[in-house]
């Protein structure tokens, strides 16, 4: 079983190590099969993985010791359990259908940079699977790194556009300083109790060794590592520019792998996070004030995959409100139930973008679904799910979320219920301005629109069935269900609490919830099918649009003053301080250098008197005494 555990993450990084070294010679072909292939391979592996877990419990395989000093030894480990077993379905087998997407999504390409794309998501995955796999906070840092690392490549993918780059540049500068964080965790955890292996870490011994201050200290610094993978307030806005990467790559990002790399951390420590309620609640505001601030931006964003973008933000601090009142569970099942959907709704959009040839504004679509009929239905039951309607999937797991952050303090379910009644109307809005109504473009435009190929539909059909049914796994008590999931990963979330809310509580809270999100979505259809708003938005409208003003806030209060610090240091610290003494010595010895060789003359008298006077200089120094200096002082006296 060993060696299938190494075999997980090693076959995506052959597949990147191939691809990469033979892109100038392989074939389209071959290259899709070998990309799709490894990661198909690491999926049944990791099924296999998953169902030996479910019978015998979870385990730790050491494959080396990685660091050995005298204080602390860290080892090169993979620990395969309930919640990583988990996670590498979602990663793998989303990943996988992703890459079969792709391989018809990037056809376009010339074979080397078709090859580059392969073996970056190739690599992208290796390092998530890393991160999920690690035994201990130091291997998942590398994996954290390498997502980085990848999402930087694969965002500036197309890097002759310098907008692109640009947006590649804002995600790995902001995800270096959430990274930050997370680093001086692991320096905390090493210096207070000498280890940073789960398994010590999180027993009764080793925590004994924290206070409440380092228990706050080190919960805080991994949250603001989480921050910035799992984009929240305030370094959520690398997120919606990431957009500049090709389609399935914003899928990969935003559903199965690097967002969700934040809701991991805190789950997998939630022994840490159970010692510190500061934590806990700064967790869950930030979780919500995220939530519910992403969602009023998506109202009146007209690109598609922006729209989305600011869905995947709010639905993450759906799941960091889950973290914050302690529903651990409920955290994890919205990450796999999001997984599907948001992979759904980015793969259904790249399939309109890929039918209208690179189109993204809703506002030049519409009709589409009389063209389109696969991608309109799946985009459908994709809406439906995240809009949190029985008995999709984004039902189970948001209910789970309101009705543990109402038992924590109601103000959270109000907000929370807000949010759920903006992400309906955003996503109705989006769905009813795409596909219904009359196409808004040219005859000849319309002419050609057409359904994708089977290599992109068939993955939406898969996604659409588990946008369907993925939430049946998470079925409360309240509704006759036994929640398996909350029974699988138990072993893992041993901190978390059972929910105690009064079953008529529970159904008037979902009928509430389910009430507001239908309004919504009716409302959305009705005032966008036929009219959809065409025209540039003016007052709150505006200021929506463009996204609260925050990235020129951040621009005015940070961009500017660092760059203008940089400007100073520059030219004046620099130039005029540093390189002007260095040059002004090099001048000095020039000058020195000049004037000493005026005595070379040419002159013999000349000398014969320095040579003199050099002797007589190098007696008085030899004959240096008291009798020297009373002559000297006869002489000149």
């Amino acid at each position: 079983m060993s060696n299938l555990i190494y075999l997980v993450p090693l076959l995506p990084l052959i597949g990147f190590l191939i691809n990469g070294l033979g892109r100038k010679f392989l074939s389209k072909l071959m290259i899709a099969t070998i990309g799709s292939g490894a990661i198909l391979l690491s999926f049944i592996i990791s099924v296999i993985l998953f169902f030996d877990v479910k019978a015998t419990g979870g385990k730790v395989f050491t494959a080396f010791t990685f660091i050995n000093v005298e204080i602390f030894k860290i080892d090169f480990a993979f620990q395969i359990d309930q919640l990583s077993s988990l996670f590498l379905l979602i990663i793998t087998g989303i990943g996988f259908l992703i890459h079969l997407y792709s391989a018809a999504y990037m056809k376009e390409e010339t074979p080397d940079h078709y090859a580059r794309y392969f073996a970056y998501l190739n690599l992208f995955v290796f390092s998530m699977l890393l991160l999920v796999m690690g035994a201990n906070y130091v291997i998942m840092y590398i994996g954290w790194e390498g997502v980085a690392l990848c999402s930087y490549l694969l965002i500036g993918f197309w890097f002759k556009n310098n907008q692109y780059n640009y947006a590649a540049n804002k995600a790995f500068v902001m995800n270096r300083i959430g990274d930050l964080g997370f680093l001086l965790a692991i320096f905390w955890l090493l210096l207070k109790v000498g280890t940073v292996s789960y398994s010590e870490v999180f027993s009764a011994e080793v925590l004994a060794k924290l206070s409440s201050t380092d228990a706050t200290i080190i919960t805080l610094l991994l949250f603001v590592g989480a921050i910035g993978k799992s984009a929240q307030i305030p370094l959520y806005t690398w997120l919606p520019d990431a957009m500049a990467g090709p389609t399935p790559v914003s899928a990969l990002i935003h559903a199965a792998t690097m967002v969700t790399a934040g809701i991991y951390m805190i789950a997998r420590s939630n022994v840490l996070y159970h010692l510190s309620e500061v934590t806990q609640h700064i967790v869950a505001i930030i979780g919500i004030a995220t939530a519910f601030f992403s969602a009023t931006i998506a109202l009146k964003q007209n690109d598609i995959k922006k729209v989305l973008a600011y869905s995947t933000v709010s639905q993450l601090g759906y799941m960091f409100l889950a973290l914050g009142v302690g529903a651990y569970t409920g955290a994890v099942f919205h990450v796999m139930t999001h997984a599907f959907f948001k992979a759904l709704l980015f793969l259904g959009a790249g399939s309109v973008i890929y039918a209208l040839h690179h189109e993204q504004d809703i506002r030049n679509m519409g009709g589409l679904k009389k063209k389109m009929p696969i991608t309109h239905i799946t985009f459908l039951l994709a809406c439906i799910a995240i809009a949190g309607i029985p008995p999709f999937s984004g039902f189970f797991s948001k209910d789970e979320i309101l009705a543990a952050a109402y038992a924590k303090n109601p103000v959270y379910w109000v907000v929370g219920v807000a949010t759920s009644m903006l992400t309906a109307f955003y996503m109705f809005r989006l769905y009813a301005t795409t596909f219904l109504g009359k196409y808004r473009g040219t005859a000849e435009q319309e002419h050609h629109i057409h359904e994708s190929p089977k290599t992109m539909t068939i993955p939406l059909i898969i996604l659409a069935f588990f946008s369907v049914v993925a939430g049946f796994v998470g079925v409360p008590n309240v509704l006759g269900g036994s929640h398996q999931l909350h029974h699988f990963l138990a072993p893992v979330l041993t901190t978390e609490k059972g929910l105690h809310l009064e079953h008529s509580t529970e159904y008037l809270l979902m009928g509430i919830t389910i009430a507001l999100a239908v309004v919504a979505i009716l409302y959305a259809i009705n005032k966008f099918s036929k009219n959809p708003s065409l025209n540039e938005p003016t007052g709150l409208g505006k200021t929506l649009a463009n996204k609260w003003y925050v990235d020129e806030l951040y621009d005015a209060i940070i961009v500017k003053p660092v760059l203008a610090l940089a400007t100073f240091l520059k030219n004046i610290i620099e130039k005029s301080g540093i390189d002007g003494i260095v040059n002004n010595i090099g001048v000095f010895i020039q000058y020195a250098a000049r004037q000493l060789r005026l005595l070379q003359n040419g002159q013999v008298a000349s000398y014969i008197m320095i040579m003199v006077l050099t002797m007589v200089v190098f007696i008085l120094l030899w004959f240096y005494d008291s009798s020297i200096l009373k002559l000297v002082a006869k002489l000149f006296y």
